[in-house]
C-alpha cells in the first residue's frame, strides 16, 4: 500500500483509482460489477454486485456445503436467510424432487 496507492489521510484501505481519492462506496462497486458483467456478457435476471453472493452460495452449495457453512461465509444471521440461496440451483432441486403421488414425472 505504500508504494502502489497515492499518500492519503485516510483509515479506508480501498479508495478510488483516480483522484480525488475517497474511499470506495457501495455503490461504487455495484456499477463497476454491472459493468465487468455486462460487458462479460452474463445473460442474468439482475446485475450488480449482489449476483457475486449468489454465485458463491450456489457454487458452495454445489459443492456439498451446508446452509450453516454457507450462511456464515456470506455472514447471515438467519439461517432461513441462507435457505433463500437453495431455491435458485434447479439443477440441485430436480435430484431431489419427489413426484406427487399418482402423478406421471415430467
Amino acid at each position: 500500500m505504500r508504494q502502489a496507492r497515492p499518500s492519503v489521510n485516510d483509515v479506508y484501505v480501498f479508495i478510488t483509482a483516480v483522484a480525488p481519492w475517497e474511499p470506495i462506496t457501495r455503490n461504487v462497486v455495484k456499477h463497476v460489477a454491472t459493468r465487468a458483467i455486462r460487458r462479460a456478457g452474463v445473460e442474468a435476471l439482475s446485475f450488480g454486485s449482489h449476483i457475486f453472493r449468489h454465485s458463491a452460495a450456489t457454487g458452495l452449495l454445489r459443492q456439498g456445503a451446508s446452509l450453516q457453512v454457507i450462511g456464515e461465509v456470506l455472514r447471515h444471521r438467519s439461517i432461513d436467510t441462507t435457505a433463500l440461496y437453495a431455491k435458485v440451483d434447479i439443477g440441485l432441486l430436480q435430484q431431489v424432487i419427489r413426484p406427487w403421488p399418482g402423478a406421471t414425472s415430467c
